[in-house]
């Protein structure tokens, strides 16, 4: 196992000058020694190149900013490893991610990917933040193993196979979006083994705004992976897919749209609270996880919370679906 030629850490980054001496740190305070460390700087204007460099890492420059598809794909043309550890930036890895990996790959000669998890502990202590990264955490941890999807912020991949699937789609996808679940569903439709390792564990380190959150949710995140559910026709009863929280979309949405109708004909108040109690039901196990984290007025303020996800994401999906059916694309 300890052989430089076998494990290769590609980490992108752009203005993340902030956060990537933690996470260079982490990686090496790896109980898995024998590494080579690629950091992939993606048009930087502040110091990350010059961390990347003091930490001994073989920086890359990718012409930027062309997005994290972009620059993990440099990283890699660059990378030695027969396996590819994507970290990124804002990511701090547990001390034991690393050996993992590796022992993972070597026991099941068979499996082409593997990913994890963040953690339950993050370091931001908004409330935006911490109900992101623990929702995050949840759905990872109740997902199924057998994985059909990929994450890059911390996911490792056959070298071999990620040249023959194409590597990760940065024509598609030029900013931080999908790139890495698209890759994870192309792999997956060409017959690859995914694994879903629910120890695999980091820290993340980003601290969510409104701004940023709705932006990422919805330009980054909703509306490219409606177009990808459309495009590839189908829907996985797995992660944030599962029929539970399609169920919960239909419920939020309805809900919304007869709250205001509830001052005019007042009998549709016994609805709102008919959906409100199915809401709860369906997405119980959540508030409770997030109960036993952070306690009860934490919980009581997810719920509302969680209900605007479930309607921005729904209307984003039905938006696009109308999109497609009517041929305005």
């Amino acid at each position: 196992m300890g052989n430089k030629n076998f494990l290769s850490v590609v980490v992108p980054v752009y203005n993340g000058g902030w956060c990537l001496g933690q996470c260079l740190a982490g990686i090496q305070r790896s109980s898995y020694r024998e590494y080579e460390l690629i950091v992939v700087d993606n048009g930087s204007t502040d110091n990350s190149v010059a961390i990347a460099q003091a930490h001994g890492a073989l920086v890359a420059h990718c012409p930027g900013p062309s997005g994290p598809g972009a620059a993990r794909n440099t990283g890699v043309k660059l990378a030695t490893g027969q396996i590819l550890l994507f970290v990124d930036a804002d990511v701090v890895v547990h001390n034991d991610v690393l050996n993992r990996v590796v022992a993972r790959f070597i026991e099941d000669t068979e499996l082409a990917a593997v990913f994890g998890s963040y953690d339950d502990s993050p370091p931001a202590k908004n409330f935006l933040s911490q109900y992101k990264n623990l929702l995050h955490h949840y759905v990872h941890q109740q997902a199924n193993n057998r994985a059909t999807t990929f994450w890059g912020g911390c996911g490792a991949i056959r070298k071999d196979v990620f040249v023959n699937v194409g590597g990760f789609d940065q024509e598609k996808y030029p900013t931080p979006s999908i790139e890495d679940i698209e890759l994870g569903d192309r792999m997956h439709r060409l017959g690859y083994r995914i694994w879903l390792d629910k120890g695999l564990q980091a820290t993340h380190l980003k601290e969510w705004r409104w701004k940023s959150l709705l932006r990422a949710e919805i330009l980054y995140r909703a509306i490219p992976w409606s177009r990808l559910i459309h495009e590839r026709q189908g829907l996985v009863n797995d992660l944030n897919l599962k029929l539970s929280h399609r169920a919960s979309a239909a419920v939020a949405g309805l809900f919304l749209a007869m709250l205001p109708l509830t001052p005019v004909f007042p009998p549709l108040a016994y609805g709102c609270l008919f959906l409100a109690s199915i809401f709860l039901l369906l997405n119980r196990d959540l508030f409770v996880f997030f109960l036993r984290r952070r306690g009860v007025l934490f919980s009581a303020v997810t719920v509302p919370m969680h209900g605007f996800y479930y309607i921005y994401s729904g209307v984003t999906f039905v938006l696009v679906w109308l999109s497609y059916a009517l041929h305005l694309r």
